[in-house]
């Protein structure tokens, strides 16, 4: 019997979050502090302008501080980027390549989405690399395929257990309140867990699948308990302490 890698519960802020917002990151960090995360990894990824004063308040506890993109280049000419060493400096663990938001509001290609991912690896972070269809894509039974070219040419190099986060977010499902229903959920899962043993070989089991889109406490312990789902990627339900931490809580049993 495969055993399943330790679940990780990360939120992903977005373009939320000013100073007065790290009150709610104190509250997740005392909240995973008391156990309130059971055996689940923990992590925010805020807007890289608090990225290091997160990095702070959560310095000694369990909880874990990510940023959400990376330049592919270690430095240089690129005003307005962030480089994955950078994040590192700044206190981060792990960085969040590839997210539709991105794909879309940057026109990012899976190509730039692998070297980001490398990037980060390289500079001794974990990368979180999101994939996901379309409505469009869905309606017209493309889900599979769409998820499976985006890992195949996102996959950075190398990538291993402790390097390497996978994030199914289906784009229709992301802010919408819509959810995939569980079975949905556990076909792609599954299909992206083969296509994880088949580029990264026996290393591919132990390579953490995320769920994101909509997740949400009423729905957290349902989706969490889906095959090949070890963990979610929380968009605006980590903005509140209160309901990450119930998220989160789906582990402690």
């Amino acid at each position: 019997m495969t055993t399943r890698p330790r679940p990780l519960v990360a939120g992903n802020w977005k373009m939320n979050g000013l100073k007065a917002s790290l009150s709610e990151l104190s509250a997740i960090r005392d909240g995973v502090m008391a156990g309130g995360a059971g055996r689940a990894q923990t992590a925010i990824c805020p807007p890289a302008t608090l990225v290091m004063a997160a990095a702070d308040l959560a310095s000694g506890s369990p909880l874990a501080i990510g940023g959400q993109d990376c330049h592919a280049n270690q430095s240089g000419a690129h005003t307005g980027d962030v480089s994955a060493q950078m994040l590192k400096d700044a206190g981060a663990a792990y960085a969040i390549v590839g997210h539709s938001e991105r794909r879309t509001d940057h026109q990012e290609t899976s190509a730039q989405v692998k070297a980001k991912a490398e990037a980060a690896i390289a500079a001794g972070l974990t990368a979180i690399v999101c994939v996901g269809e379309s409505e469009a894509q869905r309606r017209a039974g493309e889900t599979l395929a769409v998820v499976g070219k985006q890992l195949e040419e996102s996959w950075p190099a190398g990538a291993a257990a402790a390097t390497l986060v996978i994030a199914y977010e289906p784009i229709w499902a992301i802010g919408t309140g819509l959810t995939p229903t569980p079975a949905d959920v556990a076909e792609v899962h599954d299909f992206i867990r083969g296509v994880a043993l088949r580029l990264a070989g026996a290393e591919g089991a132990g390579i953490r699948l995320l769920y994101g889109g909509s997740v949400k406490p009423s729905n957290a312990a349902e989706l969490m308990a889906v095959s090949n789902v070890d963990g979610a990627l929380i968009g605006g339900a980590s903005l509140k302490a209160s309901d990450f931490l119930a998220i989160a809580a789906v582990y402690k049993g």
